[in-house]
């Protein structure tokens, strides 16, 4: 994944594409998915059922990437905070792993390791893939169980709500599944990986094209979100949280840095209110550290920035302005 290691950039020529191939397994309160509309785990032979089971798992996430502080976000909302120990990697890395060098003694303080890395090939010694953030790891054993990052956030909700806050938000409703299907379907083809397209684009042309399709879904937001409050409607869901943390990248990071600069997120009324909003609900806001978003980009990126060189603004204070949401 392009911001969990250094990212091997797209052939000249090319448009980026992500590699979407992850470890596969899943962590359910059975043998089979609590969810019934998971028609993607069908007891495949390569993958392993792991059982629910508080304080045997890490999740291992850093704060910088937006894929990982999804799961940090998801975690804080149900209410997993003493079932789900949280390890945080600094911001930069190099070609092998994320590393923990904010902790004491550049080691996880529970897993004991100094690499991420130390983790996957625990279990795969021969691992040949990049190694990514969230993970989900086993204390015991210090071995991954999975970083399929889609999946870790569904079963954190369906799987662990035995263990969720009373007052857990539901989200993903039922009601407003199918839908949801599809709105997330566009927020991560079109805005959360199209910023990288834009980034990453190995020509103009394919630089073009992946600013257009970015930009026609900003506007598409844009619109959806002038009459209701969060993008299914009156309650955050799911969706919301994997817009948000793209969002919250957007004028530190994407508007510069990936050339997502058609205009801020501080242009665009009802995005930039419901982007605020978002930061100001218990479980966002918190999760979020502009320091090392920025770190992590300026400096790992180093084919797009290679003086290494991070930027001071924008100003963030705004963030906490009033949004007018309530309204809605």
């Amino acid at each position: 994944m392009s911001d969990d290691l250094t990212p091997t950039y797209t052939e000249k020529g090319k448009a980026f594409e992500r590699d979407m191939d992850y470890i596969g397994d899943r962590v359910l309160a059975g043998e089979r998915s609590s969810d019934p509309h998971d028609a993607e785990y069908g007891g495949r032979d390569d993958v392993q059922v792991w059982p629910v089971q508080p304080g045997r798992y890490r999740l291992v996430a850093a704060p910088a990437c937006p894929w990982a502080n999804r799961s940090i976000i998801v975690r804080e909302l149900l209410g997993l905070t003493e079932v789900i120990s949280l390890g945080k990697p600094g911001p930069t890395h190099d070609k092998r792993s994320w590393t923990f060098d904010r902790d004491p003694g550049g080691r996880d303080p529970v897993l004991g390791i100094e690499r991420l890395q130390e983790a996957y090939l625990n279990r795969f010694p021969d691992y040949p893939k990049g190694i990514t953030v969230p993970a989900i790891v086993e204390v015991e054993t210090k071995q991954v169980v999975t970083n399929d990052f889609p999946w870790i956030t569904h079963d954190l909700f369906f799987e662990w709500r035995e263990h969720h806050r009373p007052d857990a938000p539901d989200l993903w409703p039922e009601d407003l599944r199918e839908e949801m299907e599809q709105v997330m379907k566009r927020v991560f083809t079109e805005v959360n990986n199209g910023v990288y397209r834009c980034g990453f684009a190995g020509s103009q042309e394919a630089y073009d094209a992946a600013y257009e399709r970015l930009w026609a879904a900003m506007d598409w937001l844009e619109e959806r979100l002038t009459d209701r409050r969060y993008l299914m409607g009156e309650a955050i869901t799911e969706a919301d949280v994997r817009l948000f943390t793209t969002l919250v990248r957007f004028d530190p990071v994407y508007h510069g840095h990936f050339k997502c600069n058609r205009n801020k997120l501080t242009e665009m009324p009802a995005l930039w209110g419901y982007a605020r909003d978002l930061f100001q609900t218990p479980g966002f806001g918190e999760t979020v550290d502009f320091e090392q978003i920025k770190a992590h980009y300026y400096v790992v990126h180093t084919d797009i920035n290679p003086s290494g060189i991070i930027p001071q603004g924008p100003e963030l204070e705004s963030w906490r302005t009033a949004h007018g949401r309530e309204r809605l």
